[in-house]
């Protein structure tokens, strides 16, 4: 069989209410270019209806190809997956509840065959987020940016196409926690952007609430996966607080001796907690790059597949 042009990944869990129109839209934007494609499902192990409503599109469209994991592994992990299964000669990624418009595809296929390496999407509007998760989503992208070691794009998500070349240096970084859109800005290559208007979701309910574990996780993983500062933070604010602490001894030590009763035991009760809360804080960060050095010790795949649907097909 003929490998195609355009490989598009779909990572998901539970999105059986979207699958059907992802699927229409997805090849009604694709079929008005001139490209082969494929289309990549990775099922994260979902309890819904989800596989059933792939298996009975795919009976039409046999460009659908599904990917079952054995147990839950996250939206990274997956798309990754995809990508090793993909045999286009690029990839496109996005999100599967249509919040990422499929119609923008062959903007960003342009684009790629214009020289891009890396065609990501910025979006410059977001349709039915609550002002308050856009705004701490900006001030948590920017800070990302702006302590990485990589000049990290602001207001880009995982919407991207990226060509071949760009795939195989992904696949053969051994992460087992990536922060994927870190890694695509480190890999580098030619990156250029397209604008993109994102819509309200389709349907049913979103799986990263705000403050939820998947968005706090995301953003750890993109502060300690390209930036060491919270542990230069560590030290300075260590130092700052060791010579506040001594000259508030110092001080202390002459009020008592200057003024006696003087009550010295709140300003040192002060100064132990203020020291207290400082050693767990920095316990707390060294734990979160010593988590990633341990699970990376370890060994383990980032997915297992427990099926493959359609990828055998002459």
């Amino acid at each position: 069989m003929e490998k195609p042009d355009v490989s598009i990944v779909y990572s998901f869990r539970n999105e059986e209410d979207v699958l059907e129109e992802l699927v229409r839209r997805t090849t009604a934007a694709l079929d008005g270019t001139s490209v082969s494609y494929e289309i990549i499902f990775v099922n994260d192990d979902s309890t819904d209806n989800s596989l059933e409503v792939l298996k009975k599109l795919r009976n039409d469209q046999p460009c659908i190809k599904i990917l079952n994991t054995s147990n839950r592994f996250g939206v990274n992990p997956c798309i990754l997956a995809g990508m090793k299964y993909a045999s286009g000669e690029c990839v496109i990624t996005l999100d599967s509840d249509l919040q990422d418009p499929p119609e923008l595809m062959p903007e960003l296929i342009k684009k790629w065959q214009e020289g891009g390496h890396v065609v990501y999407t910025t979006r410059v509007s977001r349709e039915g987020e609550p002002w308050l998760k856009m705004w701490l989503t900006k001030r948590a992208y920017r800070m990302i940016s702006r302590f990485s070691e990589v000049d990290l794009p602001v207001d880009s998500g995982m919407y991207k196409l990226l060509d071949r070349r760009v795939i195989d240096q992904l696949l053969a970084v051994d992460e087992y926690e990536p922060y994927l859109r870190g890694l695509i800005t480190w890999v580098g290559f030619n990156q250029v952007s397209v604008p993109c208007e994102r819509d309200e979701r389709f349907a049913g309910e979103t799986h990263f609430k705000l403050l939820g574990k998947g968005p706090v996780t995301e953003f750890m993983l993109g502060i300690i996966s390209f930036s060491q500062w919270p542990l230069y933070w560590i030290l300075l604010a260590g130092m700052a607080i060791a010579s506040v602490c001594g000259v508030l001894t110092l001080a202390t030590g002459l009020a008592t001796y200057m003024m006696e009763g003087w009550n010295w035991q709140y300003p040192m009760f002060l100064a132990i907690m203020t020291i207290g809360g400082l050693q767990l804080a920095a316990m707390g960060v060294l734990g979160l790059y010593l988590g990633r050095v341990y699970n990376q010790s370890k060994g383990r795949p980032q997915t297992i597949i427990a099926e493959e649907i359609g990828f055998d097909v002459e």
